[in-house]
């Protein structure tokens, strides 16, 4: 019996650096702002991607290259449910302190801060920056001057500072936060002609089009830089390079079918590897091992993503009934409207398009080009929708 260990797959987290693979032409065009950032020039990106699709995995390695490859500091702060400045900053500063505390520099931050600063731990394994809300106030509104005394008192020898805001869903509606940031830009370019930044939001579209609203000039401040699915070629290499690091050979049948459901989207290229991994029992993927762990993998991202997001947003009889008969006869990646319109009876028919329409809205399917034509976002969709049309009526 095949007694594993370990998966070399990591669904829902950012991936390892040692597993990242593809997006070489986004790496560069950032690479070209890192540059300008180390000779002294602010710099804002804004990563842009669907969910899934990679973002947080692109900005860790971001800043592995940063910190190994520019001489600079770089810190991946995931702000989560975070909606005010002032625990924005907070996050910051403690994730700052956090990655610099085995530096020798750390004396210089514990000056600075080392009234608030406290180790917890038996050892001192890790860092809690606790500040009164006061002083927090006044570190949000003097943060470029808060940066600047970082910068070049406290981070010796390094050439800049990259800082990640990763998840900022609580703030991209928040008015002050817009406003905020626009300040803050304003104040360093009218005031610092030296200041080696580079801030990297990340998020999704929608939450960039939500900013612009609340502050249209802010904008043109940022750096739009979008990913998109990856190509077969590096769902491939990510494959056969999980694989590979624990010792398991994979037959290009059982590839062929892990690329395909994977769709290009690492969110689900995590999934169902992990899933192949712990069916597999003889150390070689075959088909079999594949297909069986492509239907795991379904059941699962099924579970996290479609139940919460799809089947209890949606409650009318009709629309389930729908549902069900998009999934009836495992249905390919794209249909056309006509063809399930065929199956419906009348009262379906009557909100069809309604239905459709509210698939849109909540990310499970999109419009293709020829009028009347429509594709799930991702192939393990139907598999799940199918899956679950088999079982019971749902209440």
């Amino acid at each position: 019996m095949n007694l594993k260990e370990r998966s070399p797959f990591y669904p829902g987290s950012p991936v390892p650096v040692e597993l990242f693979v593809g997006r070489s032409q986004k790496i560069d065009e950032i690479l070209s702002y890192v540059r300008n950032t180390v000779n002294g020039k602010q710099e804002n990106i804004f990563l842009l991607g669907s969910r899934g699709i990679g973002k947080s995995s692109l900005a860790s390695f971001l800043k592995y290259i940063v910190s190994t490859n520019y001489d600079m500091v770089g810190i991946h702060v995931f702000l989560g449910k975070v909606t005010t400045l002032d625990e924005m900053i907070r996050c910051v500063l403690e994730r700052l302190l956090k990655e610099t505390k085995d530096q020798s520099w750390f004396d210089n931050i514990k000056n600075m801060f080392g009234k608030y600063i406290r180790q917890i731990g038996l050892f001192g394994i890790t860092i809690s920056f606790s500040p009164p809300a006061e002083e927090l106030q006044q570190l949000v509104r003097h943060f470029p001057e808060c940066i600047k005394n970082i910068l070049s008192n406290i981070l010796p020898g390094k050439k800049g500072l990259l800082i990640i805001l990763d998840d900022i869903n609580g703030l991209a509606g928040k008015e002050e936060f817009a406003d905020w940031y626009k300040s803050f830009a304003d104040e360093v370019a009218t005031h610092y002609p030296n200041f080696p930044l580079l801030l990297m939001l990340v998020g999704l579209p929608e939450k960039r089009e939500v900013l612009s609203g609340l502050q249209p000039s802010l904008m043109r401040i940022f750096r739009p830089v979008e990913i998109d699915r990856l190509s077969d070629e590096e769902v491939e290499q990510f494959f056969t390079r999980a694989f590979e690091s624990v010792d398991l050979q994979v037959s290009e049948e059982a590839m062929n079918n892990l690329v395909t459901y994977s769709s290009g989207l690492p969110l689900l290229m995590h999934e169902i590897g992990d899933a192949v991994f712990w069916m597999d029992r003889d150390g070689y993927i075959d088909e079999k091992d594949a297909i069986v762990g492509v239907y795991s993998a379904a059941e699962k991202v099924g579970e996290k993503y479609l139940e919460p997001k799809v089947y209890k947003a949606i409650r009318s009889d009709r629309y389930i009934s729908i549902l069900r008969k998009l999934g009836k006869d495992h249905i390919p990646w794209n249909f056309k409207k006509r063809d399930i319109e065929n199956k419906l009876s009348d009262r379906e028919k009557r909100v069809f398009h309604n239905f459709l329409r509210k698939m849109r809205e909540l990310g499970v399917i999109e419009m293709e080009r020829e009028r009347g034509s429509y594709k799930f976002v991702n192939e393990i969709y139907p598999i799940y929708i199918w899956m679950e049309s088999t079982r019971p009526k749902r209440r």
